[in-house]
């Protein structure tokens, strides 16, 4: 995992203790979240994995889960949905009224190969409300930095054989379209394992009201 990832992580779980509830059942306020200050999120006009226009706008009032990554990605993005949307899962079936509040997103960072017929074919793997995003080569680039997220192509042994270095960022967005805090979705080289399911669904059920 990237150490600046796992940096990142050890700070928001600074931030998630000093930000603890009083109440130990009662949920902490979305003013409290450990990214709830931060400059990340923008608007955009990017292709579904139907061919169909999407806006940020039309999340308004939503929760988001936002990743960033590849279809062709070898090793990271597949396991990373995998895990984000298995925890949203857990969610739905112990409370679906609130997890029909989420909508997760997924936008690649290669929109040379990831097409809207080849994102359908990705997000359909995983779950059935998952929205697979694409777009040209400068909107991708725009978004990615609102989203304080970075990529670079490393090229391979042939043309089309090249990979995507990426940050792995899975963002909850609240409401209002900015930053409540990251997601556990990868399993980082330490004793504690942070990519469970569980985990993913007991933070959704954390902000999620």
């Amino acid at each position: 995992m990237n150490k600046f990832v796992v940096s990142f992580y050890a700070v928001l779980a600074l931030a998630g203790c000093s930000a603890a509830p009083s109440q130990p059942d009662a949920k902490p306020e979305l003013r409290d979240a450990p990214l709830a200050d931060a400059r990340i999120g923008g608007p955009f006009m990017l292709t579904d994995q139907n061919g169909k226009k999407r806006s940020d706008k039309e999340f308004t009032g939503q929760f988001r889960i936002i990743y960033f990554g590849y279809t062709n990605c070898p090793d990271i993005c597949t396991p990373d949905v995998q895990h984000l949307m298995a925890g949203l899962t857990r969610f739905e079936k112990a409370q679906p009224a609130l997890a029909g509040k989420v909508q997760p997103i997924f936008i690649t960072v290669d929109p040379a190969r990831d097409t809207p017929a080849v994102l359908k074919q990705f997000v359909e793997a995983f779950h059935p409300r998952l929205i697979g995003l694409t777009g040209n080569e400068a909107e991708i680039a725009a978004l990615a930095k609102a989203y304080a997220t970075t990529y670079q192509k490393v090229e391979g042994s042939t043309p089309g054989s090249y990979l995507m270095s990426h940050l792995q960022l899975p963002y909850l967005m609240g409401p209002d379209g900015r930053p409540l805090a990251l997601l556990p979705a990868d399993k980082p080289d330490t004793e504690v394992n942070e990519g469970t399911p569980e985990m993913v669904a007991a933070e959704l059920a954390k902000w999620v009201r």
